[in-house]
């Protein structure tokens, strides 16, 4: 009776144990409908939305994201996934992100958890073109606050760029020679001046006005005029550095702003001489002009135009920039009464330049 007892008590826990194993298949299988229709509706929205949604493991390798990537780059999520997210981006984007990442790790590091970042690269395309993107990017993190990957949304931002560009371009650009306009020139002599009261090292502001400038636009009209500027800002450009800044003043004015000469001032004045020397011959080569419109339409124009230029030497010891500009424009005016086509210097007083 007692070995009856036994079988019939196993068999009950048996029963009990089968009952909740079935109740867990059907518990799980509602939770498996339930997490695929997540899935399905997640999935949808997704695919819908116009932006690109991703996720990144720890080590920024591309885990999910949306078809709508492959609309903007081209590429499909096969081709994506698994990649490097630096694949998507130029070597000026790569430089950014790191930068950020860098960034983030250096705050942390001081105890400073960081959240959402956003950011605008430009992004690569299958074809080979180049699109802008604006990345919204926010970490993943564990229980103990170690990142464990990345997800976020990117949105094309192409179009909004070039506005923006265009409009900066209008703000602080001459829309005749390209050249920076008096407002972008008043602020990279601001950044002259302070980079020389920062090193100690001299710059220079060479202002230079177009000797025969009017006779050409009275004789053959303005196109003619605008022309000789154009050749004008590009003879100028090409005649110094980079680091150096060439801007149009007004008609047929130009500024040159030359940075880092030397710490010795008579030195920096040889070096800044020279230049201007450079300058000046190269203006004064024959312009051949070729105009497209109105009686002279097609006929090559031959014009010889020589420069005035004045010389300011400074060290940004607290100097007024609006007065660098007046005092350069003063010797200027020295260099045209000297005979023009030729290079003047202003020395104030107190400065031994």
């Amino acid at each position: 009776m007692l070995d009856g007892m036994l079988v019939l008590g196993g068999g009950v826990l048996l029963l009990a144990v089968l009952l909740f194993l079935l109740a867990t298949l059907a518990r799980m299988r509602r939770e498996l409908v339930t997490l695929r229709a997540s899935e399905a509706l997640f999935r949808r929205l997704t695919e819908d939305v116009s932006d690109v949604i991703w996720r990144a493991d720890r080590n920024l390798f591309i885990t999910y994201i949306n078809p709508t990537d492959e609309k903007l780059r081209g590429f499909r999520a096969d081709e994506v996934i698994g990649h490097h997210v630096f694949e998507m981006f130029t070597d000026e984007g790569i430089a950014t992100v790191t930068k950020l990442i860098q960034q983030r790790q250096e705050r942390e590091a001081g105890g400073t958890i960081s959240g959402a970042v956003t950011f605008e690269v430009q992004h690569r395309c299958k074809d080979g073109r180049l699109l802008w993107g604006e990345v919204l990017s926010k970490p993943e993190r564990d229980a103990h606050g170690r990142i464990t990957g990345y997800h976020g949304i990117s949105r094309e931002t192409t179009e909004r760029k070039r506005l923006q560009d265009q409009i900066q371009q209008l703000a602080f650009y001459d829309p005749l020679t390209g050249l920076p306009n008096r407002r972008l020139l008043e602020d990279r002599l601001g950044q002259s001046l302070a980079s020389s009261r920062r090193t100690g090292v001299f710059g220079a502001l060479l202002f230079l006005d177009l000797d025969n400038f009017k006779p050409l636009n009275d004789l053959h009209g303005h196109e003619a005029g605008d022309l000789l500027l154009i050749e004008a800002a590009r003879r100028l450009k090409a005649g110094v550095r980079e680091t150096d800044t060439v801007a149009r003043f007004g008609g047929d004015e130009f500024v040159v702003i030359i940075r880092e000469l030397d710490r010795d001032p008579a030195v920096s004045r040889e070096q800044v001489a020279t230049i201007a020397e450079k300058l000046r011959g190269r203006l004064a080569e024959p312009y051949r002009l070729s105009v497209e419109h109105g009686g002279l339409a097609g006929q090559e124009i031959e014009h010889r135009c020589s420069a005035s230029i004045g010389i300011r030497v400074f060290i940004g010891n607290g100097v007024d920039p609006d007065e660098i500009l007046k005092q350069a424009d003063l010797a200027m005016y020295e260099a045209k009464d000297a005979g023009r086509n030729t290079v003047r210097f202003f020395s104030p007083p107190a400065e031994t330049v």
